[in-house]
């Protein structure tokens, strides 16, 4: 017997994990197994029953090999095995994940493209995952009726998942052993290695910073309560496959460049569309529409997959530059294929935010999930075939664009998308595998085509007011919930020390006394100090101190900095953390060229503090990290402050203006890599530090100052906690884990209008990057003032 390509039978240990439903497991239970088996020694192959993305990209970071869709609907039943083999060339073992329950496949087919059927057409044993929670004998029953009701699938072992004691899974094996199907391991409940949800299913492993070490943890447990022995001899239980590897289906000389979209933002495509396209002579080059401000050189032809542009909207819009090459490459008549997240990116718009605009329609989210299989023909002559090309493939989204006047499709009769000689952009996902002739006349057209240069470099928008603050929307006679300054009275001491300076106003200001004063409080060198005129004069001198080649501003925080940087003359990346993430930073999402980059903790207006050692991580030669810890001396004992470190590259800008209510004095100071400091000195003009300013800074440095702003800190926490189980009681959302003397809230869209004719001043939310007019900032204030907001929110729902 041979193993390897071009064999008329090949041998290739694999199994099958299955379920009698979705949400028993399944994918947490074969990525698991794929890890384990990984750590244990074997080059693992992982594979997807069914059309979905999402789940290979977790397998792909089990197994560090590309996940690969095993689905006879898309690409035929002749094919499944073909490209199982070839999927799994190099491998000793192959676990492939099912779809949905067991017999679950197309509608009105009796279970065509079902896990059976493929596990079939693999001739591979199957794993059952039970999710046990809800029931104990009974899942003897459901696993016999699993094991009965198609003879032809062999159910080699079963998986018992979310046990709630070692009690239950006891009763269960016990009921089990009738069956005569030995149980292979009991999984505990364990939520902390599920991955998350959003519109779509599972959130991406791409854009999940925290997947790698859930995934170590998984594999731990997996190790731990499955017998990997018997999943191995389940594993080389299967016979061999009497069927010949798939290769990609033409070979050409070098051709063009191909330009893939990728990112965080365009996760899925078919492996094997690559590797035709590569057999074909083509030089692929993957772009990243979040990042890169240009489409690769000499791209002659374009492809752009599924994925998620609609989460990560403003950061696509922000990127100006690329959208603008992109509409003159399809203008020019580059060939390019869009498949549903891209034909969204090639959109006027979606929801308002602006996209490409190669396509003059807008597109918009719905309530409604459209999911399922397609036969699809053209019903014109168009880039990817002639009128009457017929093929499958599968729908799955929740927007909606109205077809062109000349669709790329017809699904089912139903017209979808947009075709032109050069252009294909619909909501139809296809398997390149499965219908060959797609991609050879897309590679036809691309060897004719000529590239189109990127136009003159236009900055990326901002999209917002970064000008506005909180003091816009506090205008007398409201009681302002706007602005983050205490409304305690100042200290005596403090007044003091501001009045006594007034008696030095006929000389110059000197600063050098508060900056002796500022470097004892922190602990630093004189030359790791530099006090400034609040933190709007620091962010002003960061962005002027040096010829910035890639600034990054992690939104949604405090705009001055984004504002005084494209005032300097840099174009300017965001990095948006997002809320159903808890605004929580992930230093990967921050690009590996950024030379600065500037974030706040705890950021304003998310009130979220981040680790100290997120920011760490952040350092790395040639590059400044600037923190934004403006309210820092609001969190008791100042956890996770970077002030008192010194980590070359980095600098932490301060404020006194808002504990210490004092924002007419213009007082702050950065801390930090006395290099960087140096070159701020350098742009910033002289006595721009008032004597007043330098006297608040004297006296806020001092021991006394210090105590007092303890006690103050532990008042805004019980004040703030008092807020928030109001807003809750209210049923309102507060955004991630509120750390700062302010909270952001998700409202009913005019909110804030209503509350203001009521009296009450809240800071908009549309004037952060990466939020929208649902979301309003609230200052913390007493419990008095707490309840009369209260009172009168209660009286507009």
């Amino acid at each position: 017997m041979q193993h390897g390509r071009g064999c008329s039978v090949v041998a290739i240990p694999r199994f099958v994990v299955a379920a009698p439903a979705s949400g028993h497991g399944k994918t947490t239970v074969a990525t698991g197994l794929m890890a384990a088996l990984r750590r244990a020694g074997h080059n693992v192959s992982g594979h997807k029953i069914g059309p979905d993305y999402i789940d290979p990209g977790y397998h792909a970071l089990a197994t560090g090999r590309p996940g690969r869709n095993l689905d006879p609907h898309l690409v035929s039943d002749d094919l499944v095995a073909p490209l199982f083999l070839h999927g799994a060339h190099g491998a000793d073992i192959a676990v492939v994940e099912g779809v949905m329950g067991l017999y679950d496949g197309m509608l009105g087919t009796d279970g065509y493209a079902s896990t059976a059927h493929v596990a079939g057409l693999l001739g591979a044993p199957v794993i059952l995952v039970v999710d046990i929670s809800h029931a104990s004998r009974s899942i003897a029953a459901i696993v016999h009726g699993m094991a009965s009701y198609d003879r032809g699938v062999r159910l080699a072992g079963v998986v018992l998942n979310k046990a709630g004691s070692t009690r239950h899974s006891d009763e269960v094996i016990a009921a089990l052993e009738s069956t005569g199907i030995p149980v292979l391991g009991v999984l505990q409940r364990d939520d902390g290695i599920s991955a998350p949800s959003r519109h779509l299913g599972l959130v991406p492993a791409q854009e999940r910073v925290e997947a790698a070490g859930q995934l170590d943890r998984l594999a731990a447990q997996i190790s731990e309560h499955i017998d990997l022995g018997e999943v191995l001899r389940i594993a080389h239980s299967a016979s061999d496959l009497p069927d010949t590897p798939w290769e990609p289906p033409f070979i050409g000389a070098d051709g063009p460049v191909i330009a893939v979209a990728g990112g965080r933002a365009f996760t899925f495509r078919y492996t094997e569309a690559e590797e035709i396209l590569r057999a074909a002579g083509c030089r692929t080059v993957t772009f990243d529409p979040l990042r890169d401000e240009a489409l690769p050189d000499d791209t002659a032809g374009v492809y752009l997959g599924g994925g998620f542009p609609e989460v990560h909207a403003a950061d696509i819009s922000a990127n100006a530059p690329l959208r603008e090459h992109l509409r003159v490459a399809i203008a020019g008549g580059v060939p390019t294929v869009a498949e549903c997240a891209g034909l969204l990116y090639l959109c006027r718009d979606v929801d308002g935010t602006d996209m490409v605009a190669a396509l003059d329609v807008s597109a918009h989210m719905t309530p409604r999930l459209t999911l399922g299989y397609r036969t699809a023909i053209a019903p014109a002559d168009g880039l990817l075939g002639p009128a009457g090309t017929r093929v499958t493939g599968h729908e799955f989204h929740r927007t909606t664009v109205e077809p062109g006047s000349s669709p790329a499709w017809l699904l089912n009769g139903r017209p979808d998308g947009f075709a032109t000689a050069t252009l294909h952009a619909s909501y139809l996902h296809t398997h390149w595998a499965g219908h060959p002739q797609l991609a050879e006349r897309f590679v036809a057209a691309a060897r004719a085509a000529t590239p189109v240069a990127a136009p003159p470099r236009k900055p990326r928008v901002a999209g917002v007011d970064l000008h506005h603050h909180g003091d816009r929307d506090a205008t007398d006679g409201l009681v302002d919930l706007a602005v983050n300054v205490s409304r305690r009275s100042r200290p005596q001491w403090l007044d003091d020390a501001l009045r006594s300076s007034l008696d030095s106003l006929d000389r110059y200001p000197d600063s050098g006394a508060a900056r002796a004063a500022l470097a004892r409080r922190h602990r630093r060198s004189i030359d790791q100090v530099l006090p400034t005129a609040g933190g709007a004069e620091a962010f002003t001198l960061i962005a002027r101190a040096r010829p910035w080649r890639m600034p990054v501003v992690v939104h949604p925080q405090f705009t001055e900095p984004e504002a005084a940087l494209l005032a300097a003359g840099h174009e300017v990346r965001r990095v948006l953390l997002r809320a159903d993430e808890g605004f929580r930073l992930d230093a990967d999402a921050v690009p590996g060229g950024a030379d600065l980059v500037i974030v706040g903790n705890p950021t304003n207006p998310t009130s979220v503090l981040h680790p100290a050692s997120t920011l760490r991580s952040l350092v790395r030669p040639g590059r400044v990290v600037v923190i934004d810890e403006a309210f820092m001396d609001a969190v008791p004992g100042e956890t996770e402050s970077l002030s008192n470190e010194s980590i070359p590259g980095l600098i932490t800008v301060r404020s006194l203006t808002k504990t210490w209510a004092i924002p007419g004095v213009r007082a702050g100071y950065v801390v930090g890599d006395p290099a960087v400091l140096a070159d701020l000195a350098a742009q910033q003009p002289p006595w721009s530090v008032s004597t007043p300013a330098a006297a608040a800074m004297i006296a806020c440095a001092a021991p006394q100052a210090i105590d007092e702003a303890t006690v103050l800190a532990d008042e805004i926490v019980t004040d703030r906690a008092a807020l928030v189980e109001a807003l809750i009681g209210l049923g309102l959302e507060v955004a991630g884990d509120p750390a700062a003397p302010f909270v952001l809230v998700r409202v009913a869209v005019g909110t804030r209008e209503e509350l203001r004719s009521k009296g009450f001043a809240l800071r908009r939310g549309d004037t952060f990057p990466g939020l929208g007019d649902e979301w309003v900032r609230i200052a913390v204030r007493d419990r008095a003032t707490t309840a009369a907001l209260v009172d009168a929110w209660r009286s507009i729902l």
